[in-house]
């Protein structure tokens, strides 16, 4: 439970290493003096602007945090095959989102485990500074992104960001910054996850453009075709046990 703290601890300071390329990060958190009346001086506005900046990299770090890791492939998966199904909000978004979650742990457990290591125990020991021990730490989630978009050899995504900034076409992970590659990893699982959501689409477009089809020749034209082809659908993914294939399949793609 310790390791677990620490390390959502230090992916924080992950995500703070983002917004640092546009602001500068100061050597330490500032003291914060809270008073009634007066007129404020020009540090402790700077001081006060230092505090909401903070503020605002830790609220958006978990968002930041999603982005870097497997959570989008599944969670757009998820919901392509609860739209497929038609089974409105069943299952519930928390059920989805959850099990999302812990997939992503699950894939991303090595990412996690070699960003601690590197990243946070040496700085825990005294070994690196703090500056060091974020570019070490965030380096695990570069190689992860980098290889899935390579593995899917969807280089595309970086070329639309590389070009706009007049930037030669990268060659390695090194030539990628951060601030390209992570946008780039998300067009890029955006695209995976559509193309899988296109196989899980068809077998239920099928159901529904035969049971469409049966109710039409019957002339019964006032009951609407997904009521009577819900329950096939879900007996369909049932029988085969879907559930596990499209987790597998999922698991599979990484």
């Amino acid at each position: 439970m310790k390791k677990i703290i620490l390390l959502i601890f230090f992916l924080f300071l992950l995500s703070s290493a983002i917004f640092a390329q546009t602001a500068p990060t100061p050597p330490s958190l500032p003291s914060l003096t809270i008073t009634i009346g007066g007129t404020p001086t020009s540090s402790q506005l700077s001081t006060t602007l230092i505090v909401l900046l903070i503020i605002t990299v830790i609220s958006l770090a978990p968002s930041i945090l999603i982005l870097m890791t497997s959570f989008t492939r599944i969670i757009v998966v998820f919901s392509l095959l609860r739209s497929a199904m038609a089974t409105q909000q069943s299952p519930p978004n928390q059920i989805l989102v959850g099990l999302a979650l812990f997939m992503t742990f699950f894939i991303m457990q090595p990412t996690f485990t070699k960003a601690y290591e590197d990243g946070l125990v040496p700085y825990m020991n005294g070994k690196i500074g703090y500056q060091q021990a974020i570019k070490d730490g965030l380096e695990p989630f570069r190689e992860f992104m980098y290889s899935e978009i390579v593995k899917h050899k969807d280089q595309s995504s970086i070329l639309i960001f590389t070009s706009y900034r007049n930037m030669p076409a990268p060659k390695s992970l090194s030539d990628v910054p951060t601030s390209i590659l992570i946008p780039a990893f998300v067009l890029s699982e955006l695209k995976i996850a559509f193309k899988i959501g296109v196989l899980l689409y068809i077998p239920f477009i099928l159901i529904d453009m035969i049971v469409a089809s049966i109710l039409l020749s019957l002339g019964m034209i006032m009951i609407p075709p997904v009521m009577i082809s819900l329950p096939f659908k879900l007996l369909l993914f049932v029988l085969v046990d879907g559930w596990n294939l499209v987790v597998s399949g999922i698991l599979h793609s990484f």
